[in-house]
């Protein structure tokens, strides 16, 4: 059985890309179909290097296919995410724990820009404009043209759009005067979150966090609570002792300036 492997096909002739395809892998057509649709194949061309779907796509001579086959990734099934809004030009969903942000060379399927692609009416093209934790859950901005994608981009980059977040951590953060500012560099670089808002749960010894962030750091709050001594519960990277549950980390809260209309928005998720 096929598991895993990568492939980079020079073209000696024009075809399409499934007879190519067909010619130099031991894959069925059924599966390099599946491939395609699952963002694991990319044409090179002298305008560069882009995914490529369309398995009637034709190759012409000296271009590059390149498959990258996973059989675990392509057996994989995204979890449905929950649109929010949808502002026609941009939207907001609600990513369920598990879903990526955005995929790798061995496929997207499971990302939640091609989610949206494949499922908001009418279908238009998703651009990430920020990200989220897989283990984590809750709002997340989508663009859905270049232009809109660029504004919203350099709102983020430029700290223009708020965003709060909840977890739920190990102990009692009793110590701490609110609002509390955690300046902590990460990987050389400068890193604030600022606690806004605890509630305590004595018999479970958890605390309820309420967590803006002014800075964008990857696993940015998961590394400044650990680093406190307040892991957050199912956080198997970062020092909980209770992983026996899914990371409980959630973007609860998302308010910037419309780049449409020029309208305050504001969009909250509502936690159980």
């Amino acid at each position: 059985m096929i598991r895993k492997f990568e492939k980079h096909i020079q073209s000696d002739k024009e075809q399409s890309v499934l007879d190519c395809l067909s010619e130099y892998t031991d894959l069925s057509k059924q599966k390099i179909k599946q491939a395609l649709q699952n963002g694991a194949v990319w044409l090179e061309t002298d305008k560069g290097v882009s995914r490529v779907r369309r398995a009637k796509k034709i190759i012409k001579i000296n271009q590059i296919v390149h498959i990258y086959y996973d059989a675990l990734i392509q057996s994989s099934r995204p979890v449905a995410a929950e649109l929010v809004a949808d502002e026609g030009e941009y939207s907001v969903w609600n990513k369920p724990c598990g879903m990526y942000s955005q995929g790798s060379k061995w496929g997207d399927h499971c990302s939640i820009y091609r989610w949206s692609e494949q499922n908001l009416l009418p279908q238009r093209p998703a651009f990430l404009v920020h990200r989220l934790d897989r283990a984590a859950n809750g709002l997340i901005v989508l663009a859905h043209t270049k232009t809109i994608a660029a504004k919203l981009s350099a709102m983020f980059e430029s700290r223009q759009i708020y965003k709060k977040y909840r977890a739920v951590v190990e102990g009692l953060m009793t110590e701490i005067e609110i609002p509390y500012e955690i300046n902590s560099e990460l990987d050389g670089k400068s890193a604030i979150s600022e606690i806004v808002e605890l509630s305590f749960d004595k018999l479970s010894n958890t605390t309820g966090v309420y967590i803006v962030i002014k800075t964008g750091r990857k696993h940015q709050i998961r590394r400044h609570l650990s680093g406190m001594g307040f892991p957050i519960v199912g956080d198997r990277l970062y020092g909980a002792s209770n992983t026996g549950t899914d990371l409980q980390l959630s973007s609860v809260n998302i308010r910037f300036e419309c780049p449409v209309t020029h309208n305050a928005k504001n969009y909250q998720l509502a936690l159980m």
